[in-house]
């Protein structure tokens, strides 16, 4: 089981010194990754956030959210072995040619650490504000997929799709490792579906093992059926708790990553919480 820190870049976090902190210090307690979150703008009138009581967003909507690639540069920078993932990057609302471009680069200041965690988005007014068609980004977000493995595969590149087309073209660099994982946010039948045909991985926003079970089970049989193997799809969640019954359960579904929220906004509790997850968790793992 790996562990990873999931909205490394949000509110407190936005602020590098203590986001720096938060990354230095998981590496150094032995999580494997570090994710970041998106939303480039928030309408102030918006589609209620899912689950959500007053229908905003964790943190509320005039919560800071960076950039989800820069914050992973200047963490490539300050540390050595920790992935770097975005958790997720809203994919239907970039452009495939600049989000390959960005992400090469990442993986290759990184040393080849970086996994794109990627969506097709759900707050319809985002989409209206950047000029996107909010019904076609499903279909935008397998393109985009295909289109960027095509651009960091080796030689010229080239993809003809309904909503991009390009090349024959350069583009470099390439990544370190040919290709950077690509992982499927989300909860839906369709996220597990795009995950099973197209995935490395697949992220869904669901704690709960038994409503976790049917999307993987969907992941798997969509691979077979797209000829791939299932066992190469690695699955992440968050879980609702880190008690060793609770792991056990989702290592028993094929759970591979169990991604947890910052424990705090304060460098000492930050230090003090991993440090005691490190030695009663990781280490017994």
């Amino acid at each position: 089981m790996k562990f990873g820190i999931a909205f490394a870049n949000s509110g407190a976090f936005s602020e590098p010194a203590l986001m720096g902190h938060l990354a230095t210090t998981a590496e150094r307690c032995g999580f494997e990754s570090f994710w970041t979150v998106e939303h480039v703008v928030v309408p102030v009138k918006h589609i209620p956030y899912p689950g959500s009581k007053d229908g905003q967003m964790p943190g509320g909507d005039t919560v800071a959210i960076p950039d989800p690639l820069l914050p992973l540069a200047y963490v490539a920078a300050i540390t050595k072995t920790i992935k770097l993932a975005t958790g997720i990057l809203i994919l239907p609302q970039r452009h495939p040619i600049y989000t390959a471009k960005e992400v090469a680069t990442l993986d290759v200041l990184s040393g080849g650490r970086a996994i794109l965690g990627i969506g097709s988005g759900w707050m319809k007014e985002e989409f209206e504000a950047l000029g996107i068609d909010f019904h076609h980004r499903g279909a935008m977000t397998d393109e985009a997929i295909r289109a960027m493995r095509a651009l960091w595969s080796e030689g010229t590149s080239s993809f003809e799709g309904k909503h991009f087309k390009f090349g024959p073209l350069h583009s470099y660099p390439k990544p370190v490792r040919k290709n950077v994982p690509i992982h499927v946010g989300g909860h839906s039948p369709a996220a597990a579906r795009r995950a099973g045909r197209y995935g490395d991985g697949f992220f869904p926003t669901v704690v709960n093992p038994e409503k976790l079970k049917p999307l993987f089970d969907l992941v798997r049989t969509e691979a077979q059926k797209a000829g791939r193997d299932p066992a190469d799809i690695e699955f992440t969640c968050m879980a609702p708790s880190m008690r060793p019954d609770n792991l056990k359960a989702l290592a028993d579904l094929g759970v591979a990553r169990v991604v947890m929220t910052p424990p705090g906004t304060k460098p000492e509790v930050i230090t003090r919480t991993l440090e005691k997850f490190q030695e009663e968790i990781i280490a017994r793992i």
